[in-house]
C-alpha cells in the first residue's frame, strides 16, 4: 500500500539471543554504552545472579548449581529501561516478551507493576530491586500502575 512505501525496519532494541551453553540474551544498552550516553548519574542498574529453580531438586550444593545472571539497566528519573542482559537457563525465551516492553517504552515501575509468574526465571526482571522503590512513571500511553486497567483499543465502529 502506498502509506508503506517509505517504512523501513527500526534496528533500535532488537532482541539478540547467543544460542550457547548457558544461553545469553540481551537487548538494549549495556551499562558502559548506557552511562556513556545518558551520563553516570542518571544510570541505575539493577542485577540478580541465582540457582533457577530447575535446579532445585538435584541434592547438589547451592554454589555448584548452574547460575542465571540479570541486569536491568535503566536512564532518568523515570528509571526508562534502556538495556537488559541475560545469562543462564530460559533467557533465549524470555527476550522477546521483554523486547516488546522496551519498545514501547517500559519503565523500572512498568516491570514492578507486573505480577510475576511463579516459578520462572524471568519473574526475577519483575521482582528487582526493593518493591515500590522506583519512580512511580510508566512508558505506556495509559498507565498500568496502581492496579489501573489496560487501555481499550480505539474502535473502527461501536459494536
Amino acid at each position: 500500500p502506498e502509506q508503506f512505501k517509505d517504512a523501513k525496519v527500526s534496528y533500535d532494541l532488537v532482541p539478540t539471543v547467543v544460542f550457547t551453553h548457558p544461553t545469553i540474551g540481551t537487548i538494549g544498552l549495556t551499562e558502559p554504552k548506557a552511562i556513556a550516553k545518558y551520563g553516570a548519574e542518571n544510570i541505575k542498574a539493577y542485577t540478580s545472579s541465582f540457582a533457577d529453580s530447575h535446579y532445585g531438586i538435584f541434592q547438589v550444593d547451592p554454589d555448584k548449581k548452574p547460575k542465571t545472571h540479570m541486569k536491568l539497566i535503566c536512564a532518568g528519573e523515570e528509571e526508562k529501561v534502556v538495556g537488559l542482559h541475560v545469562i543462564g537457563k530460559g533467557s533465549d525465551e524470555m527476550m522477546q516478551g521483554f523486547g516488546v516492553a522496551l519498545k514501547m517504552g517500559a519503565t523500572k515501575a512498568d516491570f514492578d507493576s507486573c505480577v510475576a509468574i511463579h516459578p520462572t526465571a524471568s519473574e526475577e526482571l519483575v521482582t528487582m530491586g526493593a518493591w515500590g522503590t522506583s519512580p512511580e512513571a510508566t512508558g505506556a500511553k495509559v498507565s498500568p500502575l496502581n492496579g489501573a486497567a489496560p487501555g481499550e483499543p480505539t474502535l473502527k465502529s461501536k459494536i
